[in-house]
């Protein structure tokens, strides 16, 4: 978390919170979750960031969703505005305290240009068909990133990171295709048979889920 020394209006005030999602989330609307996020993070201030009603002393939020697998590259940026209905009073207060952005990420890495430039470090990063050499020579030729052994620890990193994430979206997609399988009242042995998990473990799946939902 940011620190809180510094003017007002320096990057040290300013508290920004980060998603990464394999792909748009289909259970919920991402914007609702993201609300919610920003609003937290507000809340939370009180008594730590400024107490009693010391409300001019709330930091400005950012929450950054980055969601991977999507058909297109695209950026959102989800903020407060002001709309005079009635009357020309000016009050008081700051419209910028909560910030959402929403980044999309499609598996296609787009062309390196002014508009895509942010997407294609992004999709260069957490691309699953690029190695770590490759995604080093794009960082370093295209973006005059130096590469030292801290950047390839790093970019190796992200790789394990996006490889996880993959990972756990397909854990996820078998999970819910025993549990579908599961409320259609097929048995746990055609289950078994069908998503090549033993009984056991198809059972173990269903047991977790439903104490989840509960």
């Amino acid at each position: 978390m940011p620190s809180a020394g510094g003017r007002k209006d320096e990057l040290s005030q300013v508290i920004v919170n980060v998603e990464a999602q394999k792909d748009e989330p289909t259970g919920y609307q991402i914007l609702n979750r993201a609300v919610f996020y920003v609003s937290r993070f507000v809340s939370s201030q009180k008594e730590r960031d400024f107490v009693k009603t010391n409300y001019n002393d709330i930091k400005r939020v950012f929450s950054i969703w980055v969601c991977m697998n999507m058909d297109e590259n695209s950026m959102n940026y989800v903020h407060l505005t002001n709309d005079a209905l009635l009357g020309s009073y000016n009050w008081k207060g700051k419209l910028d305290l909560l910030n959402i952005v929403l980044i999309g990420i499609s598996n296609e890495l787009p062309t390196h240009d002014e508009q895509y430039e942010l997407h294609r470090l992004l999709g260069t990063l957490l691309s699953k068909q690029l190695s770590t050499d490759e995604k080093l020579g794009i960082i370093k030729t295209e973006y005059s990133i130096s590469v030292d052994d801290k950047m390839r620890k790093d970019v190796s990193t992200m790789c394990n990171l996006s490889q996880g994430i993959r990972e756990d979206g397909r854990a996820e997609e078998r999970e819910n295709i025993i549990l579908n399988m599961y409320h259609k009242n097929y048995t746990l042995e055609q289950i078994a048979d069908v998503t090549e998990r033993s009984v056991e473990e198809a059972e173990a799946i269903i047991r977790n889920r439903k104490s989840v939902l509960v």
